[in-house]
């Protein structure tokens, strides 16, 4: 059965202190666990949710991310009255594909709101990783009459000092917001993530336009929730979340799925994480390979030692070289004696025979894509 809900995920999130990582990317195009994306979890929430038509907001750097994205075949997301619609910066010669925030991207997109024929409409960050089923989220939604519903989580691991959108809640009912404050005094923290009418919001973006606001949370919601004339509902996400917005979150992450309890919420069997495919030969373990607690992709080649670690596709480690607590991404080759320890290695990396990176756990170094050591 077809949900009517339209989705709508927006990849524009700022992210700076993912540094290097997200230099020639979005966020949402980050490579996560071995094989996937960060938008595929998001993806793959809604296509469980039985969404079928899924709009996906660029903002600068989504290259890569149409590649992974493609015809949205790997979701199921290419039939004739199903889709993905990549929506891709609005360039001009004042704006230079880069919106203010997520208000600025829904108003800019409201054609694509105005066409969708679906009377609720979800709307997702795609830095955030959580498992949720929006047709609950839509049947609380309209069980409890409110006019928006925002998803948020008790999880402690998502809270930041001095950044962050945290949610007095009464009743089911969001009665305050603060922003980035010093020290959040809520325990609800927003994931940035929302549902409602659609017709409702396609309204209040444009109002809130009009009147001059350029941001959903701080301008918009925190309006919708001081004056009161609208109902702001609350829905929690169960179970870990994972918020990626800086190289150690990234890393920390990346480092939670080594762990099985955490692995099993993500990758559930009912609910399974779709991506892109790339046909590899299985991974080769070869002559004194020794590998204990690692995620290893299709592809890979190892003769040298692994412990705690995360390889992409088609990497390659030399005899004698050894990894420690590191991810290391798609096609990189470690030689001979190397030694790899908490880093995270981008694409293509080569490291020279006897070469030796090892940083503190708490400051993962990050070596650009493409570059010899």
């Amino acid at each position: 059965m077809k949900q009517d809900i339209v989705g709508l995920i927006y990849t524009g999130e700022r992210v700076d202190e993912l540094q290097e990582l997200t230099r020639y990317r979005a966020a949402a195009a980050l490579p996560m666990v071995g094989r996937y994306r960060l938008i595929d979890f998001t993806l793959s929430n809604m296509i469980h949710s039985k969404i079928k038509n899924i709009g996906i907001i660029m903002q600068k750097n989504y290259h890569s991310l149409m590649d992974h994205l493609g015809s949205g075949r790997e979701w199921n997301l290419h039939g004739k009255r199903s889709g993905l619609t990549i929506l891709p910066p609005y360039m001009s010669r004042e704006n230079v594909g880069v919106y203010e925030g997520l208000l600025d991207a829904l108003h800019t997109n409201i054609g694509f709101m105005r066409r969708s024929v679906e009377r609720n409409i979800a709307v997702s960050d795609s830095n955030v990783l959580y498992q949720v089923d929006f047709a609950d989220v839509i049947r609380q939604h309209l069980d409890s009459k409110a006019d928006i519903t925002l998803l948020y989580t008790k999880d402690r691991n998502v809270r930041r000092n001095g950044r962050g959108r945290y949610l007095d809640i009464q009743d089911g009912q969001v009665t305050k917001i603060e922003f980035d404050p010093t020290i959040p005094h809520f325990e609800n923290t927003y994931v940035g993530a929302f549902v409602a009418r659609r017709e409702l919001l396609i309204d209040l973006v444009d109002r809130a336009v009009a009147s001059g606001q350029h941001h959903f949370s701080r301008g918009m919601l925190s309006q919708m929730v001081q004056d009161r004339i609208y109902r702001v509902g609350a829905y929690e996400c169960e179970g870990r979340v994972w918020v990626v917005d800086s190289v150690q979150t990234y890393f920390q992450s990346n480092m939670d799925f080594l762990n099985d309890t955490f692995r099993a919420q993500a990758f559930r069997d009912d609910r399974p994480v779709w991506t892109k495919l790339r046909d590899e030969m299985p991974a080769r373990y070869i002559g004194d390979s020794k590998v204990s607690n690692t995620l290893v992709a299709d592809g890979c080649l190892i003769e040298g030692t692994v412990e705690n670690s995360i390889l992409f596709r088609g990497v390659v480690v030399k005899p004698g070289a050894v990894i420690r607590n590191s991810i290391i991404m798609q096609d990189a080759v470690i030689s001979r004696g190397a030694e790899v320890e908490n880093c995270i290695l981008d694409k293509q990396v080569t490291l020279r025979d006897n070469v030796r990176l090892i940083a503190p756990r708490s400051y993962p170094l990050v070596v650009a894509k493409n570059l010899t050591i």
